[in-house]
């Protein structure tokens, strides 16, 4: 079938199945006992008149309303395929005007240097993710499709017209009422915890303070190890161990370690509120100055921080950090993950890890170096010695990584073709056409890309060894989850540990086997989380229906996978939700967190994170089952199925 005929397939050969224009717009009520959900509507019914040759505009612009802010694909039908996109709405329930820019579906994803920064591109009343979708020519655009993956309680869209643009006509908010409430949450919904007054704040604030905390119900020693299992003395750092055929962290004492940890452990996390200027009527009340303020930012405000005031008064960072480790030791989370507030981190009281910064990791290069550079070998000595510099004899620190997904794994042969369209003689390109002035194929291509990087984790590592000696390195927190043998092969022997983020139901067992023996390593998990969108936020990269399902969810990932005999700690990304209107720098605004903007807890997820923690040491020891109720719902982020209504 051809996919120009795919409109009358999936609409009842020929008969459009949405409703009457006299109501002004076209209706999807995506059905939730699909697989996926969808429908296409013929464009000359929704903006009659509309150029089917799109060469000459730059952006594509649909009014719409949609009651769920679950990520969606928009697609259309061209002369050369379907081509569609993930699209996500920060004002779900209220009409807006999102203008997409149409080089999203021409052209592949411009180069950063990690995943997220590559695929995620922010609007102003939403954010697109590129990676769905065939890119190609816009000619012959005649129709328009909607689909929902595995939707969550029979969410409705509604659009009133698609219109085309030169120039960037910005995004804007349709409604009256504002999207987001004096707290910083969504005030287009409501749901069983919202929070609607301030008294009813404090008084939630103030039961969370009267819980008791039973830090020996976890077993651990002063660093978090387990005190049922002391392998010598320790060496006053940690450090990597195999015994009885399972891998282990030792902590400085000698304890046997597992890393049950937070990413982002930051006081008033979540809440943030960019690009104001640029869409002012989204917001109720912004945070007063002082308060979450600053003229000295004018498109910034923090609703996290403005919470945290009203908790604990205007020097509240101090109380609020107090409270981090109060709900760590409460939940038996024994670490705190990367990406984490530096002041948290430095009070020694948890075991953290974090990166190293400044070692020349280039966005235009897809998360490569110029190792070539003549002084490449300074600059990384000098960067590493400064990232260091404050952390150095410190028993408290785990380690150091050195890099977050760089988005040229699985790609390098894009990459070599980026290095040779640069426009100036930087020393990668001299040394790229240098190389394949030998021989010039596919796979010396790659080769290249693959020595380029191992040169860049060997330098690092000298000079981590050299000025923060006894700290680990954890390597590259490796994303995407397919690792080809080069990739092992390429950290074998430089890392300490093999890092990479995992955003899925649970890691497999036979993929975490070929790591292992693919590198000699053990394994740690630097990244994953469970979502649902009853909060105004996308559902994450792991979608459930429920909140008490990501408890379930949680548990489930967690145990399943430190059951596996290499596996040494685990990074749930993060501490608090991501901005209800997006993050700054590439527009995510997913419901992750463990604590909300309100600085409130998620029960159902803190209970879980607690019965995990108590069983981890079991679980890994063997000696206990792990938790194997699996949430039949559960969804991932990768391809939508080739399907609409099935």
């Amino acid at each position: 079938m051809k996919l120009r005929s795919l409109l009358f397939s999936v609409c009842g050969g020929g008969l459009l199945l949405f409703s009457c224009c006299e109501k002004g717009y076209h209706e999807i009520r995506f059905d939730s006992s699909k697989e996926v959900s969808g429908k296409m509507f013929a464009l000359k019914d929704i903006s009659p008149g509309l150029p089917e040759n799109w060469d000459e505009y730059n952006y594509v612009i649909l009014e719409f309303m949609i009651t769920t802010p679950q990520r969606f694909n928009v697609g259309f039908t061209t002369n050369s395929g379907y081509n569609e996109l993930r699209v996500m709405s920060y004002t779900p329930n209220g009409w807006n005007r999102l203008a997409i820019p149409l080089k999203f579906y021409r052209e592949l994803p411009g180069a950063w240097h990690d995943l997220a920064g590559m695929y995620n591109q922010p609007r102003y009343t939403g954010w697109i993710n590129l990676g769905e979708g065939d890119r190609g020519s816009l000619q012959g655009v005649d129709s328009i499709g909607i689909r929902m993956r595995v939707p969550i309680g029979d969410p409705v869209f509604k659009i009133r017209s698609v219109s085309l643009s030169v120039d960037d006509p910005g995004d804007v908010y349709l409604g009256e009422t504002p999207v987001v409430d004096q707290f910083g949450q969504w005030n287009l919904g409501d749901w069983d915890d919202k929070i609607y007054s301030l008294e009813q704040l404090r008084e939630e604030w103030e039961a969370e303070a009267l819980l008791a905390t039973n830090v020996e119900e976890f077993n651990y020693s002063k660093f978090g190890g387990y005190l049922n299992a002391r392998y010598d003395n320790g060496t006053g750092f940690f450090r990597v161990v195999e015994t009885d055929g399972r891998w282990w962290f030792v902590d400085p004492e000698g304890y046997l370690f597992l890393s049950h940890g937070v990413d982002c452990v930051t006081p008033g996390a979540g809440g943030n509120a960019v690009r104001i200027n640029h869409r002012p009527n989204l917001y109720k009340e912004l945070p007063p100055e002082g308060k979450g303020y600053s003229p000295d930012q004018p498109d910034y405000a923090s609703f996290g921080t403005w919470n945290l005031v009203r908790r604990y008064g205007k020097d509240f960072r101090e109380p609020a950090i107090e409270n981090i480790f109060k709900r760590m030791n409460r939940w038996g989370l024994n670490t705190i993950a990367n990406w984490s507030d530096r002041e948290v981190m430095m009070q020694n009281r948890v075991p953290f890890m974090t990166q190293l910064g400044g070692l020349g990791i280039d966005g235009t290069l897809m998360g490569l170096v110029d190792v070539y550079d003549p002084d490449f070998n300074q600059k990384i000595d000098e960067a590493v010695k400064r990232s260091t510099a404050p952390f150095a004899g410190n028993p408290w620190l785990i380690g150091y990584f050195t890099g977050n997904e760089p988005s040229w794994q699985g790609l390098e042969l894009r990459v070599v073709d980026i290095i040779h369209e640069l426009e100036d003689d930087r020393p990668i390109k001299k040394a790229l056409v240098e190389y394949l002035s030998e021989k010039d194929s596919p796979e010396r291509r790659v080769k290249f890309v693959h020595e380029t990087f191992r040169t860049f984790i060997k330098t690092v590592d000298k000079s981590l060894k050299r000025h923060s000696p006894g700290h680990l390195n954890l390597g590259i927190r490796f994303g995407g989850g397919n690792f080809r043998t080069e990739i092992l092969d390429l950290c074998k022997g430089i890392f300490d540990v093999f890092s990479f983020n995992s955003y899925t139901l649970t890691p497999e067992h036979a993929m975490m086997d070929s790591l292992v023996n693919g590198t000699g390593m053990p394994l740690l998990i630097g990244e994953y989380h469970f979502g649902t969108v009853d909060r105004g936020m996308s559902q994450s990269l792991w979608q459930v229906d429920t909140q008490e399902e990501r408890g379930i969810a949680y548990r489930y990932y967690t145990e399943q996978a430190f059951s596996h005999p290499a596996l040494i700690g685990t990074g749930y990304f993060q501490w608090g939700d991501q901005d209800l209107t997006g993050r700054g720098y590439d527009g995510e605004n997913l419901n992750c967190g463990i604590i909300d903007v309100t600085d409130r807890p998620y029960q159902h997820l803190v209970n879980a994170i607690s019965e995990t923690s108590k069983r981890l040491y079991q679980v890994h020891k063997g000696e206990k089952a792990p938790f194997n109720t699996i949430v039949e719902r559960a969804r991932g982020y990768e391809r939508i199925p080739d399907l609409w209504n099935e």
